[in-house]
């Protein structure tokens, strides 16, 4: 039976043994891992099943004689045998190889999540007690979860949700109300869709904001509308599809005229900006991107708008867009944003968008050769999607991989190989 790994050695008194301290000064931390896990009495396959690696994973980090640790699989292995970290060098010693404000700068991103997210309600329509109302407020709940919950398991609700929205509709006593509950309607058919999406299921994501854009036009609300057209083409941009996704996007601003609020044209402008990015276009994504932060600039001073968003679209917004154009764009990150700026972008607590960010951000370490940088931020964020099972994320983390080649790579990326591998089983 494998022992309870991480909770039955708080008890050892790693201090007293000499050759551990021995090893941690010499910085060999592999071998400090190598004799607790010998003291603790566990094999190789043992403690690799209790990080979630591989044997061969925990081989390497144990063999490891170069100096250049993964700060991640260190932390892992560390605590699951319950050992101190400053014995492995995370406590004050750059244990990973990088530059000091680069692992700085790591560290940081992942202490910006604890960060609070600033969220705007979907403006409540007049029928405040209505069942409409209280159906949307639902829907508005469910995405809500979508931050922290993977989406198979929040599918099944969603789609129960839907059910419930068309037989209240059957039910509608007049036109009136029917247009509402197809309001309703179309924002849950839109969650779902995004479900889909996250799940990789492309053609079901497609099929439900197809129902979504219907149902909008059967409520009569351009700017639902536009906003659901809007959303398949941010689904289009990302899934390789570019092309279409900007005749959704011209077709979405004709359909609203010119009379664009300020928070629909910024959102419609970043999706451009991906678009063109994706096609490898960077000047127009450049202009896109411009547009993106003059609009958005607007938002605060503008009449609030009935958008079924909850997350507002501000600063931290506009310069995710960006970092996700230039890691489309294979180019620099430090050509375009400062650390301070990544590390804002990053601060979102909605963890599956910070994951799939925090692989753009990876991609644009990689254009300049840091592959530590790179695949560190690599290895966290997929944690995120085996936790979260997001095939989205496992896709994203996939372009960050194939972005990569080498006859003999590096152990940190051999680390991203196996974990990534875990992710499809």
């Amino acid at each position: 039976m494998l022992p309870t790994v991480g909770t039955q050695n708080t008890d050892i008194d790693w201090g007293s043994f000499g050759d551990l301290k021995d090893a941690a000064r010499s910085g060999h931390y592999g071998l400090v891992i190598r004799k607790a896990r010998t003291i603790a009495g566990l094999t190789q396959g043992q403690l690799g099943t209790a990080c979630g690696l591989s044997q061969a994973a925990i081989s390497r980090l144990e063999n490891r004689d170069d100096g250049t640790y993964n700060m991640n699989i260190l932390a892992n292995a560390a605590t699951a045998l319950g050992l101190p970290f400053e014995l492995v060098g995370l406590a004050n010693q750059n244990a990973n190889g990088l530059p000091v404000e680069r692992r700085e700068f790591l560290t940081a991103v992942v202490a910006a999540a604890a960060q609070p997210i600033k969220t705007v309600e979907a403006a409540v329509p007049r029928w405040d007690n209505s069942p409409e109302a209280t159906l949307r407020i639902s829907t508005s709940s469910l995405r809500r979860l979508d931050s922290t919950v993977a989406s198979r398991d929040l599918s099944e609700s969603a789609l129960t949700h839907l059910r419930l929205i068309q037989t209240i509709a059957r039910e509608a006593p007049d036109d009136a109300h029917r247009a509402r509950l197809a309001s309703a309607g179309s924002e849950a058919a839109s969650f779902a869709g995004w479900l889909s999406w996250d799940m990789a299921d492309h053609g079901s994501a497609r099929r439900w904001y197809g129902s979504a854009i219907k149902a909008a036009n059967h409520s009569g609300d351009r700017l639902l509308t536009a906003y659901q057209t809007g959303s398949l083409a941010s689904f289009e941009a990302d899934t390789g599809s570019p092309t279409e996704a900007l005749r959704l996007v011209m077709q979405t601003r004709h359909h609203l005229g010119p009379d664009l609020p300020p928070l629909a044209a910024a959102w419609l402008s970043s999706i451009e900006a991906t678009a063109h990015a994706a096609n490898g276009h960077k000047k127009a994504c450049d202009r896109a991107l411009l547009a993106c932060e003059q609009q958005a600039a607007l938002i605060p001073d503008a009449e609030p708008v009935a958008w079924p968003w909850i997350f507002a679209f501000d600063e931290r917004k506009t310069t995710a867009c960006r970092i996700t154009c230039t890691a489309h764009l294979g180019q620099p990150l430090h050509t375009r944003l400062s650390e301070s700026d990544i590390a804002t972008a990053l601060s979102s607590s909605h963890d599956k968008q910070r994951a799939l960010l925090t692989l753009d951000v990876a991609l644009g370490h990689l254009a300049t050769k840091e592959i530590d940088a790179a695949f560190t931020l690599g290895i966290r964020a997929l944690e995120t999607g085996i936790r979260l099972r997001s095939g989205k994320i496992t896709e994203r983390a996939r372009r960050l991989r194939r972005a990569y080649s080498a006859q003999t790579p590096p152990s940190i990326v051999r680390d991203f190989d196996d974990q990534l591998h875990s992710a499809y089983l």
